[in-house]
């Protein structure tokens, strides 16, 4: 079937878009804006000022769940046309049949996740393409989400795990690594397009080119393995052409991220690892079908500050998992006491439909799995409080994310220690230098004078 092209002349139609989830499903909702943009259609920033709507979902949890069909239900109500991508058009409901379909029968068109194929024909089949596609309409970085100095740059689809509290697999299947040449290409565009930070995400960082054998790919005419280390050393000697940061999120402890500490002590990335580590105990790590112990998870931690003691280590963790006794909660609270982790979320188990724990014995009552989140971030909290008062005095090489009136009354910027939207912020007030000036996307010194919450407040200088 060939697709259908509007009449030359007539005003370009208008795309409604919606990006709900984690970075991940940001960078598909990426690609899928720059398709858009080189066929000439345009953006609106109202549903019922588009021709259709697409919403790009998130269906890992229940809140997630309930989000995307209520912003899936907000677009039918004022628009009318509405396609769905992303992680909850892969779900099914209890009757078999696809969950969005049974929710809101009326859109256009469901897909999965990474998607963007399907997503185009469904847009060509109900609003035609507005002019040849072969015209190039996008800048050489495509079309992004976020902010001009930052970007997340996706190296795999898709996860090998089957942790047995997670339904992500079945959504977006097994590890799938881009080839390390178009990764790298990628991410010298951002550079070249003025991004200060390159943020690394995918499902398992750590596990990037296990499903290609580590084959050696080329870039630059220079044979470069597909493996963790190398992409990540490849990278770091990009960044540092333009002056910019590189930043590992999901980051599973395998013995050879060990290998990356070295990379950060260099300077070639930055020193902090986002790792998911979800528990510490080895028998709830072993129900959540996770890999390592807590106790070697303590060993290499020590290990990685040893080798560079400025890194940062972000982490998530589950609280009241199935069968979790009050005493391996404790060993969780020892674990992050212990282990000093500079920032730590915390969700209280789900039952999410489809995922294998919802099997297991001895379900934790929902009022004590929240009782325990919370006594988690109590612990957490403290443990972070005092690791951002040693900062006090320090001088830190700030990214300014915001700075009215060119910061002559401060502004707003995150250190290497905080990624963006997760982690804390560091507040800049006044310069102490008359002539100086703050440059959203710009660094700047700043002497850290007080820590206020998850926050620090510092002096540019």
């Amino acid at each position: 079937m060939t697709d259908t092209v509007a009449t030359p002349g007539a005003a370009a139609p208008k795309v409604g878009f919606v990006s709900l989830g984690c970075p991940k499903a940001l960078t598909d909702s990426e690609l899928i804006l720059t398709q858009l943009s080189a066929e000439g259609y345009q953006t609106s920033k109202t549903f019922a000022g588009a021709d259709l709507v697409i919403v790009n979902t998130c269906g890992f949890i229940d809140d997630a769940v309930r989000e995307s069909l209520d912003t899936i239900g907000e677009a039918l109500a004022e628009n009318g046309k509405v396609i769905v991508t992303g992680c909850l058009g892969a779900r099914t409901g209890e009757d078999g049949g696809n969950l969005v379909r049974n929710m809101h029968p009326s859109v256009l068109a469901v897909t999965g996740p990474h998607a963007t194929h399907e997503v185009m024909t469904a847009v060509h089949t109900h609003l035609p393409k507005p002019h040849d596609p072969f015209v190039d309409l996008v800048p050489a970085q495509g079309i992004k989400l976020t902010p001009r100095h930052y970007a997340y740059l996706k190296i795999s689809e898709g996860c090998n795990h089957r942790c047995t509290f997670c339904i992500i697999p079945s959504m977006r299947g097994d590890l799938v690594s881009r080839p390390i040449g178009d990764v790298l290409t990628e991410a010298r565009k951002l550079f070249e397009a003025g991004v200060k930070e390159l943020l690394v995400v995918s499902q398992d960082t750590s596990a990037y080119g296990v499903d290609v054998q580590y084959r050696t790919g080329f870039w630059d005419g220079k044979p470069v393995k597909t493996r963790m280390l190398d992409l990540v050393r490849s990278l770091g000697e990009i960044a540092k052409g333009y002056g910019a940061w590189v930043r590992l999120h999901y980051v599973y402890p395998y013995p050879h991220v060990d290998e990356i500490i070295p990379l950060m002590a260099e300077g070639l990335c930055l020193p902090y690892l986002d790792v998911p580590l979800q528990h510490s105990h080895p028998d709830v790590l072993r129900r959540m079908k996770r890999p390592a112990s807590g106790e070697k998870n303590l060993e290499r931690i020590a290990r990685w500050r040893e080798l560079c003691p400025e890194i940062v280590v972000r982490s998530t963790f589950i609280a009241g998992f199935p069968g979790e006794t009050e005493a391996e909660f404790q060993h969780l609270l020892d674990f992050v006491a212990e282990a000093r982790i500079d920032r730590a979320g915390c969700f209280a188990f789900s039952p999410v439909q489809g995922a294998a724990a919802n099997a297991l014995a001895d379900p934790v009552p929902a009022a004590l799995r929240e009782e325990r989140r919370a006594r988690f971030m109590a612990v957490a909290e403290a443990v972070s409080a005092e690791k951002l008062r040693e900062r006090v005095g320090a001088t830190m090489q700030v990214l300014v994310d915001s700075a009215p009136g060119l910061g002559k009354k401060g502004g707003v910027g995150r250190s290497y220690a905080d990624a963006p939207e997760i982690d804390g912020l560091v507040r800049l007030l006044p310069p102490e230098k008359i002539s100086k000036t703050l440059k959203v996307g710009e660094f700047t010194k700043a002497r850290i004078v007080a820590a206020q919450g998850h926050d620090l407040v510092a002096v540019p200088v």
